[in-house]
């Protein structure tokens, strides 16, 4: 049996412009086709916006004002011990444009795409729920339990 590992604790945004969602590539070095919100892991003692704030801008360089939750996914690879929550927030930004040549420093997000809804049938993108929350939002804060992990 593999020992697992503590519970990792993440953030990610929902930044809309132009009815459009933008994501980022879920794993450096073309490793998968997969896609997700952007953001990352909680470092403690810092606020969850915060954490997510500052996440946002080193993957993509824009400046986020972080608003409401709106969804909380869990995803696990039991075999391999992991096991992350990921709180979503609705993000806002004053200016969509990510700066030409922007460089994530930690070398994960190299892509940057922004998606409609109709999109979404031809990409991987978790998690499975994400265009229902963001499309078709109805406040109240929603709940995915345990999706395996892609990759």
């Amino acid at each position: 049996m593999t020992k697992s590992r503590p519970v990792r604790l993440a953030v990610r945004g929902i930044i809309v412009a132009d009815d459009k969602l933008l994501l980022v590539n879920a794993w450096p070095g073309g490793k998968s086709d997969l896609l997700c919100a952007p953001g990352g892991g909680v470092e403690p003692h810092q606020s969850l916006p915060d954490n997510l704030a500052r996440e946002i801008h080193e993957e993509t360089g824009l400046i986020a004002r972080v608003g409401a939750p709106v969804l909380v996914n869990e995803f696990h690879a039991p075999e391999r011990g992991f096991h992350q929550v990921d709180v979503y927030f609705r993000c806002f930004v004053a200016d969509p444009v990510i700066p030409e040549g922007w460089c994530d420093p930690e070398g994960v997000v190299t892509e940057h795409h922004w998606v409609t809804r109709e999109d979404f049938a031809a990409i991987r993108v978790k998690p499975d729920s994400l265009a229902e929350v963001v499309w078709d939002h109805d406040g109240v804060a929603a709940y995915d339990a345990l999706e395996p992990l892609l990759r």
